[in-house]
């Protein structure tokens, strides 16, 4: 069996603006579908991916218990 080629990094969180994975640039319905492309849609697809991930603004954060509660407190404060 042959190692089917992919962009992902192990970075799986979806950017809720764009609907691309902040990781490798796929949209879920590409990730899902990924095992079953052909190797030249994969290609044609990863050709697409570093302009994606550079519409992208941030990188995301996980929020801490912590920073969640700074939030929220500053929003009871306004």
């Amino acid at each position: 069996m042959t190692a089917i080629e992919s962009p992902c990094i192990l970075i799986c969180s979806i950017d809720l603006t764009s609907g691309y994975c902040f990781g490798c640039g796929r949209t879920r319905e590409e990730i899902g579908a990924w095992i079953s492309m052909t190797p030249e849609q994969r290609r044609e697809t990863m050709a697409l991916l570093p302009a994606r991930i550079a519409t992208m603004e941030r990188r995301p954060r996980r929020e801490t218990r912590r920073s969640r509660m700074a939030r929220e407190r500053g929003l009871a404060e306004n």
